[in-house]
């Protein structure tokens, strides 16, 4: 996950070019009814089973539409997948796993790529969550990043994650009404799990969660932009770029993306429309906000589009979470800015807050998911089990 770095803003009103929305699903079971302002954030709009997907057994699958709420605070629908096992005890452990979603395009979201053949789509989690499903768990994978595929919008993705968690305890067959529940994810994901920890105690307070395990979590979306591409070539800043289109669909008034692109601009917004991670890194490799803008012009000379990015980077929000954190990250990440994760936990433990903090070994930022994910789900674990909450703050 990354953030915005070489859109511009002009003058005029968006339009769906303008804001490169994702081309829509032809599968109808996406759309928002038009009533959608009658429903409360959290509240089924439809239920149906899927097949299992593929490397998964003994359990039930289910997708569960939602009523959330946009960063305007405007009624959407939104999509979680959950995953039932066939053995598990009434108000069994719940757990909300939000995968990384580092996309443009709607295809790439867990409810469509946990059943793709696509090797740049595929999810390749599976065996880890089939360990905590096999226990008894019950797991949730949210579309975090909504209908419009908002990448870069990080507190959208908190709150879709606590409507999705409402919803999945509305749903009687999954008998998880009063289940404790956990949250986790790395890097993107991670990001929309940390928002929906520190957004829960005022969004969701009703909700019971014993604990939020989160990695490689970009802090600060400003100071990430300005070093994947901001004022020289970087070979992530298709991640940049793609992040700018995602903001530029949830905030189209404050971030329109008009005619100051250069050609090479346009041929990257056009190519990153719909794009997975693979091909966002492709198109955007080795480029910067210069080179995509006309005049050298950057997001960051306009006051409005820079707020935008503050009030999505989760070390300038004030709000405290109520329940404990496991945190992991590299501390030679070159991805993310580790001093902002610092600032952060730091904030939070000086507020009281429960933290178990893990510095990986690895340096590179894909490398340290895979090496904390097994303390991760081993500290959700022992909070579902009730043990002494550790903390090293």
């Amino acid at each position: 996950m990354s953030m915005i770095t070489g859109v511009v803003v002009g003058g005029g009103t968006a339009s769906a070019d303008t804001v490169a929305l994702p081309t829509p699903l032809p599968d109808r079971f996406y759309d928002a009814p038009r009533n959608i302002a009658a429903f409360k954030a959290g509240d089924i709009l439809a239920v149906r089973g899927r097949a299992n997907p593929a490397g998964f057994f003994d359990i039930r699958t289910y997708q569960v539409k939602f009523r959330s709420t946009d960063s305007q605070g405007r009624p959407i629908a939104a999509v979680t997948t959950l995953l039932v096992p066939d053995r598990k005890k009434l108000n069994g452990p719940l757990l909300s796993f939000q995968h990384v979603i580092n996309a443009n395009g709607l295809e790439c979201a867990p409810s469509q790529a946990l059943w793709t053949q696509d090797p740049n789509i595929v999810i390749r989690e599976a065996p880890a969550l089939n360990v905590v499903l096999r226990q008894g768990w019950t797991v949730a994978i949210p579309d975090h990043l909504g209908p419009r595929s908002a990448y870069g919008a990080a507190k959208l993705g908190g709150q879709i994650t606590l409507d999705g968690i409402r919803a999945v305890q509305h749903f009687a067959p999954a008998r998880v009404a009063k289940s404790p529940v956990g949250l986790t994810g790395y890097s993107g994901g991670g990001m929309a799990t940390a928002w929906a920890a520190a957004l829960a105690p005022t969004y969701a307070p009703e909700l019971r969660i014993v604990g939020a395990a989160y990695g490689g979590v970009p802090m600060n979306l400003v100071k990430m932009a300005e070093g994947l591409g901001y004022d020289r070539p970087h070979p992530a800043f298709g991640l940049a770029f793609a992040a700018a289109i995602g903001l530029s669909r949830e905030y189209p008034a404050r971030i329109p993306m008009l005619e100051h692109l250069s050609p090479l601009g346009w041929q990257l917004y056009r190519g990153m429309r719909n794009a997975c991670t693979f091909d966002i890194l492709r198109l955007g490799a080795g480029h910067d906000a210069e080179q995509v803008t006309t005049g050298g012009i950057g997001i960051f000379d306009d006051e409005s589009a820079r707020k935008v990015v503050e009030e999505n980077s989760l070390s300038l929000y004030p709000g405290i979470p109520r329940a404990p954190i496991f945190e992991w990250h590299s501390p030679t990440d070159t991805l993310i800015p580790v001093s902002s994760i610092d600032r952060t936990i730091g904030r939070y433990c000086r507020a009281g807050v429960r933290v178990q903090r893990q510095l990986t070994p690895s340096p590179d930022h894909m490398s340290a998911a895979v090496i904390g994910a097994p303390q991760a789900l081993q500290y959700l674990s022992d909070r579902f089990n009730g043990l002494p909450v550790p903390s090293n703050c």
